[in-house]
């Protein structure tokens, strides 16, 4: 926009927004002596080249400027330049800038009066809302980031977002963060993130009520009237939506009248030039639901529109299209702003719990009367302590025992209400009072600290739930959550609220931005569905009526059942599941602890607290087995919830120990789904790894399938899906909410047929980064189909195709994905029947691939044909870090020209070649390969035909490697020779870690070797030795080395024969040495006595956290014995026997 055109609305604006005439305190400022100096930055600012041409013209004209200073001017390089260097040139020739003054005021007016007004306009305004800010942090208590809330900048607001409860979002989630939101700081929030991106005019964030969206604002505009970020705007107007919805219908004029009451404002708002960001906090506070289809367009800024209508004008643009917008609302209210009318979404980042951690250790920080719930009135003397260091840890250790309420503290509101009330019960050190396990039992302890102390009256309970409780109850139906004053005293609530009283530590205050007018609401939304269900459970026990009317005239409804179950009917059938958490409190108002608490208070005795209680659970449990049949709803799991709330838990218990257990087969009927269902959200089992295999069949899958979706790593293996199946996970990886970021399909008979629903959803699938199909039958069809999938995927990261039958025409569909994808970074295409032509165009692919990291292509056909191709792409390729050739009948020939290729490969960092038949010329090639190569960590040769002179050939190499971490030779045909030679190299070498050379005939003599090796080696922590024809003599020796060295912790003798003498060495070794983590003793014909000397040396040796002693004719009361000792003298060890 030209600076020099005007804005829609303003031509005929009553607000006189056109009127150019200065005003006195105008007239005054152009008399001042410094008007030029003083305006400087703003003459920089909105002067543009149009209008800086004709100023230097004019001062010409008026004799006040030279041609070589008109030249002087155009010769500088950026506008603000020119015009810095016009003000210094007119400072010489007009230091009071008169003639300048006049000529802008007659021929420039707008921008004139911006030069002139804008900077003391702008101050006036910073001022005021700084002194703001700052009110409100001395009135409310910091529950947020110790710095602030975090943003991050997501696609769009997603469908669980858009239909369900806050709460409900953050216990399917788990009070994670948005899978691909990016961290986004204020600083950027309105600025272009890319070089060829704009800034945008509507930005949205969305958070759950609590989650800090206020707090953001209040630190978005503190920082921009401090001057420390965007300078460039002229003016941030926050406001307050709740002070909007008092207004019946207004009009853009009268809302920015009311909102911005500055004089000279209109010279800003109407300049066309000043950028104005207009920030709307809380768009669900509008008393009619904002509606961008039925809303009438007016670009009328003096006609009146209902309010909601109005807002939804200014953000198609309508109204006011140059101003910047910056809307806050719950992600369900947010998600009815059109996507193609907002230019950038965000979200508040939830609480980690490291946020929870460190929150719980600041609060014990502060006073008692900051750090306890705010306003509470102290309590009754009772045993208390200082805020020790300790409660911290005490609170967080009960925390994360209870997953359902630890989940809900991801949201920074309910986190101060949760940490606060528990460290004020740990100070308390109240022991007849358990610590709450459920949400219901933590808000009663909330709301009513004295109950910790002593039983209440029940008037202290029953008069609040008369005013406030019917206020929560009723405003909840009605979705309202902020409340004016005179709203207030219309249900017989004080205001404002006395020190001590339910309303005082319940309700707070909010300011408005540019008024002195107040409203109140509750600490959080979830303190009024608590007290809400509170005072429905009071009101049903006697009431006669429907108490979801609020007026008497409704059916006769008589008896606390006849309610309740018009709650939970009601609940079921709400929209957006909005009175959920209304139910689950209701429904833990039933339990024995909050029974406990509450009853004597609410005159419930407690035979008919059990008889309610009996009720509930039966009603509850009937509701979920009566939705069995249908595919899982986010209202069966709420029901379930309500089941956990109320402490009725055993049947979720059964459930989760056969999810444990792997014994679901064929339990799937019913309402285990829906508990199922239910324990996806809550239990450990399922945080890193939701584990249903060998469970599922078609029907059960499509019940669960709407909460599979939120599953992070899913594992479904072994359960034979059909067709239909496959349809169903095509369908769930190509839903807009899918979160799965691993999945395993492994021992599924998954055909070529069944493998393309799964592929045409990675078409369009963003989470999936992990796919494991080990053990089907997708056969050469199947992994051609994949492979068109996965050419344009940029996602997944691995993909285990093991066992599939692909064979080479497979292999070559999948080389031609290693050509274009650029995201694979693990291919596994173990046991595929791939001969030497399908790896050689694996191989050519490779030369290409700057990607892949993991190949194995081991149990295939390759033969030393295949490793040549393989070995010439090493020669190119430096990037891949691991290849496995396991069992593909390598000779001496490959092992030549795969050994060639390491002398200057740089990337390979891995490599198994076990169970070929690599003989000593091809051991020869690896030592002269490892004498170079300075890369390769990790070494397989297992199972192959080294003998004793190839590895005295890689032992010599080793000596001077010091790359090598991991060498592995077992079942090589070695002999004391080959030991000894390695015993050599472990003298001076100082970078292997793990030696594995089980099942080699070294007898007493190589393991001596090896032995005294240990005494100087310092590297060396895992040495495997099974069935090397150890005795006596070589585990003296070991028992001597371990007295000496300090860096070996596994130690694996299995299948040797120390004996009792050979144990008893080690015993006295044990003693002493501090390292050994893990040993490994089986079959050695230890006896009692040899078990017994194991057992005893622990008494010195509290390091050993493993040790095996299976296999050495101990017997029963021998295995007592030794259980009992080493019970007693080290309990952390593990023992097998």
């Amino acid at each position: 926009m030209e600076r020099n055109l005007q804005i829609p609305w303003q031509e005929d604006c009553y607000m006189d927004l056109k009127s150019t005439s200065p005003k006195s305190e105008t007239r005054k400022k152009m008399e001042d002596a410094g008007w030029l100096h003083r305006h400087q930055k703003s003459l920089q600012r909105f002067v543009s080249v149009s209008l800086l041409m004709d100023m230097v013209n004019h001062m010409r004209k008026s004799e006040q400027l030279t041609a070589e200073d008109a030249s002087m001017i155009q010769g500088r390089g950026s506008l603000e330049d020119k015009v810095q260097t016009l003000v210094e040139l007119l400072r010489i020739s007009d230091p009071q800038g008169s003639t300048l003054q006049a000529y802008l005021q007659n021929s420039y007016p707008v921008e004139y009066n911006l030069v002139t007004l804008h900077d003391s306009v702008v101050q006036q305004h910073k001022a005021v809302l700084l002194k703001r800010v700052d009110t409100e942090s001395l009135t409310h208590q910091v529950n947020n980031h110790s710095h602030g809330p975090a943003l991050l900048l997501v696609e769009g607001v997603s469908d669980l977002q858009q239909r369900e409860h806050d709460l409900i979002q953050v216990s399917v989630n788990r009070g994670t963060a948005p899978l691909h939101g990016r961290p986004l700081g204020l600083d950027r929030l309105l600025a272009p993130l890319t070089r060829v991106s704009t800034a945008p005019r509507v930005t949205l964030t969305v958070g759950v009520a609590g989650s800090g969206k206020s707090r953001l604002v209040h630190q978005f505009v503190r920082l921009w009237s401090s001057g420390k970020i965007f300078p460039d705007l002229s003016l941030v107007i926050p406001v307050a939506c709740w002070e909007l919805s008092s207004f019946d219908r207004l009009s853009v004029e009268r809302m920015l009248r009311s909102i911005v009451p500055y004089e000279n404002v209109d010279v800003i708002l109407n300049g066309g030039i000043c950028k104005v960001l207009l920030i709307f906090d809380g768009l669900e506070e509008f008393r009619t639901p904002l509606d961008f289809s039925e809303a009438p367009a007016t670009p009328d800024p003096r006609r009146e529109l209902l309010v909601s209508d109005l807002i939804t004008n200014i953000v198609r643009g309508n109204l006011l299209p140059g101003v910047t917008l910056w809307l806050l609302s719950r992600p369900g209210v947010g998600s009815k702003v059109p996507a193609g009318l907002v230019d950038r979404v965000t979200e508040v980042q939830p609480f980690t719990h490291t946020h929870i951690q460190d929150y719980l250790t600041n609060s014990l920080t502060r006073s008692q009367e900051n750090s306890c719930m705010p306003s509470r009135p102290s309590t009754p003397s009772a045993p208390r302590s200082h805020a020790s260091e300790d409660t911290p840890h005490q609170v967080w250790d009960h925390l994360s025992c209870q997953k359902p309420v630890l989940i809900l503290c991801s949201v920074p509101g309910i986190c101060r209400i949760v940490t606060t009330t528990l460290s004020h019960l740990v100070r308390a050190e109240l022991e007849d009072i358990p610590l709450p396990r459920t949400l219901t039992e933590i808000y009663a302890h909330y709301c009513w600290p004295h109950l910790t102390s002593a039983d209440p009256s029940s008037g202290s309970i029953r008069k609040p739930l008369a005013t406030l409780g019917r206020m929560a109850f009723y405003s909840l139906l009605r979705r309202r959550h902020t409340f004016s004053e005179a709203e207030l005293r219309t249900y017989g609530v004080d205001v404002p609220p006395p020190l001590g009283t339910l309303g005082h530590r319940v309700l707070q205050r909010e300011q408005s931005w540019s008024s002195e007018c107040v409203s109140w609401r509750f600490v959080h939304t979830s303190v009024q569905e608590f007290l809400g269900a509170l005072f429905y459970y009071t009101s049903s026990r006697r009431g006669m009526f429907d108490l979801f009317s609020e007026s008497s005239v409704s059916w006769p409804r008589i008896g606390f059942p006849s309610h309740y179950r018009a709650a939970l009917q009601k609940s079921n059938s709400a929209a957006n599941g909005n009175l959920d958490f209304f139910m689950r409190f209701l429904s833990g108002l039933l339990s024995s602890a909050v029974g406990g608490l509450l009853g004597g208070a609410l005159g419930v005795g407690r035979e008919e607290q059990v008889t309610q209680r009996t009720m509930g659970t039966t009603l509850l449990q009937n509701t979920v087995v009566g939705s069995g049949g249908e595919a899982v709803s986010m209202r069966s799991i709420a029901t379930v919830a309500c089941l956990a709330e109320l402490q009725q838990g055993e049947w979720i218990r059964s459930v989760e120990e056969d999810l444990i257990g792997c014994r679901l087969r064929g339990k799937l009927k019913g309402g285990v789904c829906a508990v199922l269902a239910y324990l996806l959200q809550v239990s450990d089992a399922c945080v890193d790894e939701t584990h249903l295999s060998n469970c599922l069949d078609s029907a059960s899958l499509k019940r669960l399938l709407p909460q599979l979706l939120y599953c992070s790593k899913l594992r479904m293996e072994n359960n034979e899906f059909k067709d239909d199946a496959m349809e169903l996970l095509g369908s769930l990886l190509s839903a807009k909410d899918c979160r799965i970021q691993s999945l395993s399909l492994a021992e599924n008979s998954i055909s070529s047929k069944g493998i393309k629903p799964l592929s045409r959803a990675l078409l369009v699938n963003r989470t999936l980064t992990v796919l494991d199909l080990h053990g089907n039958n997708i056969g050469t069809k199947g992994a051609k189909v994949l492979a068109e999938a996965l050419k344009l995927n940029q996602v997944i990261v691995s993909v285990n195709l093991q066992s599939n039958s692909i064979e080479d025409e497979g292999a070559r569909a999948l080389a031609d994905v290693l050509q274009s994808n650029r995201k694979l970074t693990s291919l596994n295409v173990q046991k595929n029947s791939i001969g030497p032509d399908g790896v050689k165009r694996i191989a050519d692919s490779l030369k290409k691939n700057q990607i892949l990291q993991d190949l194995n292509v081991s149990s295939n056909h390759l033969g030393d044909l295949g490793t040549v191709a393989l070995a010439q792409a090493l020669v190119v390729n430096h990037t891949l870090c691991t290849l496995s050739l396991q069992s593909n009948s390598v000779s001496d020939k490959g092992m030549k020209a795969l050994t060639q290729a390491l002398r200057s490969n740089k990337g390979l960092t891995s490599l198994n070649l076990r169970e070929n038949s690599i003989g000593v010329e091809g051991a020869k090639a690896i030592a002269r390969a490892l004498q170079e190569n300075n890369t390769l960590a990790e070494l397989d040769l297992t199972a192959n035909l080294l003998h004793d002179e190839g590895v005295t050939a890689i032992a010599g190499a080793v000596k001077a490697n010091r790359a090598l971490r991991s060498l592995h030779l077992q079942w090589n045909f070695m002999k004391s020779g080959a030991a000894k030679a390695l015993a050599r190299s472990l003298h001076s070498n100082t970078s292997i870690q793990l030696l594995d050379l089980q099942e080699n005939a070294l007898g007493d003599d190589g393991v001596v070797s090896l032995a005294a090796a240990l005494k100087e080696n310092s590297s060396l922590a895992v040495l495997y030795l099974q069935g090397v024809s150890a005795g006596k003599a070589g585990a003296v020796a070991l028992a001597e080395a371990l007295m000496v060295n300090q860096t070996l912790h596994t130690l694996d003798l299995r299948g040797n024969s120390i004996g009792m003498a050979g144990a008893k060495a080690l015993s006295s070794a044990l003693k002493t040495n501090r390292s050994l983590r893990s040993l490994n003793l089986q079959e050695n014909s230890l006896g009692m006595d040899g078990a017994i000397f194991i057992a005893t040396a622990l008494r010195g040796n509290h390091q050993l956290t493993y040790i095996n002693l299976q296999g050495n004719g101990i017997g029963e009361s021998g295995a007592k014995v030794v259980s009992d000792a080493i019970r007693a003298d080290a309990s952390e060890c593990v023992v097998d026997i």
